[in-house]
């Protein structure tokens, strides 16, 4: 009967342990443990009891009843330390839970932590950024001290005493980049004043067009830096310490203010001033192919043609296809058509625009006798061609045959030169008709016997190239 009691108290002090250990959750549980625990006891007790009280008489009812007693005892105590261990298991799987989150709420407090010392240590860098700007502001705003002013560099007051002169090759080579290191005289450099460092240096163009740069020296250095970008010519003792510089101490020296750029004006194109044409100008003026393009004051004798309404002075090679012709223009060039078919010397500003002729404005106009002896017909036994007919003729040597053709207005008959020469025209006589179409009479004097083909053209008036029509007519010509 002890058992059970012993059994009682022992689960009792684990309790305690538990209460005493762990707070919270497992108070609750060693609470219903030692209830259950309890409850289990008393009701042991309570059939012990009823044990006892039992008569003597029926002994063995009793000890049956005794002994089931105790087993269900036995069984109470068994299930109580069941219920002890299911509680000691929980209560260790509360206390790992309570770890845990222990462990997390460290983690947690350490992160936190953290980020509170990284937002700290960022506005202490701010707050230092802030206090050192306003610190330089301060010191900008802030007169210098006298400490912080910097301590002039020592400067060359003396003047070393005079040296030798630099003669031409040492000059020569003191002008030289990459060469004439050492080279030490007496002389004088030009170049472009520059600054550096506070010192005035001296920008010498030497040899190849590459620079050298030497460093002033001597009492005037303080006033040289004034001259910057002057052109400065100084003379005194001349050190080149490298191949691309060195030092002069200046004796004496002359600066000169850069020269200013003025912009430069628009060019203006000169008007063409009219001048008198020479007499070698007036030959090619008047010769085929050449002179095209010229134009001045001249006077051009010529025989008077009409081209339509124009009036025409022919100037050479009439009646061929190297004929050189003027249309006449201005005040000067009206009431001519007495005129037609007369020499005439025309003055006024003469245009070539082509080799085969132009245009002239009219100053004067002056008749002139003709110039070619005209030949007589009488005589001599000529044959007339009439119109644009192709045919064939027979004519006499050294006598004579006429070809008249109709002309149209901007266009005129001519011949090839070489046809020309060797049939023997003499003449390309413009007719002017009553009713405005006119014709033109060309006539030959055929000198050496034999057949020839003559082609006549109906061509431009100042484009031979461009023909209108043709006809060709063999002559044969009999001793």
């Amino acid at each position: 009967m002890a058992k059970p009691r012993s059994g009682a108290k022992k689960a009792t002090p684990a309790a305690k342990k538990v209460k005493s250990t762990k707070p919270g959750v497992l108070k609750t549980a060693s609470k219903k443990v030692a209830k259950a625990a309890a409850k289990l006891v008393t009701k042991a007790a309570g059939g012990a009891k009823a044990g006892k009280k039992a008569p003597a008489k029926k002994k063995k009812k009793g000890t049956s009843a005794a002994a089931k007693k105790t087993k269900t005892a036995a069984k109470a105590a068994a299930k109580v330390k069941e219920v002890a261990a299911k509680a000691a298991a929980k209560v260790k799987e509360a206390a790992k839970v309570k770890e845990t989150t222990k462990v997390k709420e460290t983690t947690k407090g350490k992160e936190t932590t953290k980020g509170k010392e990284a937002t700290k240590g960022k506005e202490a860098t701010k707050a230092k950024e802030a206090t050192s700007k306003g610190r330089e502001a301060g010191a900008r705003e802030a007169p210098a001290s006298p400490s912080a002013v910097e301590k002039p560099r020592p400067r060359a007051t003396r003047l070393p005493p005079m040296a030798e002169p630099l003669n031409k090759r040492d000059m020569e080579q003191l002008l030289t980049a990459g060469q004439g290191r050492g080279v030490m005289g007496e002389g004088s450099l030009k170049g472009r004043l520059t600054v550096i460092d506070g010192l005035p240096n001296l920008v010498v163009v030497g040899r190849d067009k590459r620079e050298l740069t030497f460093i002033l020296q001597g009492p005037d250095q303080e006033v040289l830096p004034a001259y910057l970008d002057h052109k400065v010519s100084v003379s005194g003792l001349i050190k080149k310490t490298t191949n691309y510089g060195g030092t002069v101490d200046v004796r004496k020296f002359s600066a000169k203010k850069p020269e200013v750029e003025e912009p430069t004006p628009e060019p203006v194109e000169p008007e063409t001033r009219l001048r008198y044409l020479s007499p070698g100008e007036v030959s090619q003026v008047v010769s085929a192919g050449m002179g095209a393009g010229m134009k001045g004051f001249a006077a051009l004798r010529g025989n008077l043609e009409m081209t339509g309404d124009e009036f025409v002075l022919v100037v050479s090679n009439a009646g061929t296809r190297q004929q050189v012709s003027f249309i006449l223009e201005g005040k000067g060039a009206k009431g001519l058509r007495k005129f037609l078919g007369h020499t005439l010397s025309v003055t006024g500003v003469v245009d070539k625009s082509s080799g085969w002729g132009g245009r002239i404005d009219v100053e004067n106009v002056e008749p002139r006798p003709s110039e070619s002896r005209l030949i007589s017909r009488e005589g001599l036994d000529s044959v007339h061609v009439e119109g644009e007919q192709s045919a064939s003729i027979e004519v006499k040597l050294n006598h004579a045959f006429t070809v008249r053709l109709q002309e149209q207005p901007g266009f005129t008959w001519a011949i090839e030169p070489t046809a020309a020469k060797r049939v023997g025209l003499r003449e390309a006589n413009f007719e002017p008709g009553s009713d405005g179409a006119a014709t033109r009479e060309f006539f030959f004097t055929p000198r050496n016997p034999g057949t020839s083909e003559v082609e006549f053209f109906l061509a431009k008036a100042f484009n031979p190239g461009q023909v209108e029509r043709s006809f060709k007519l063999t002559v044969t010509v009999k001793p």
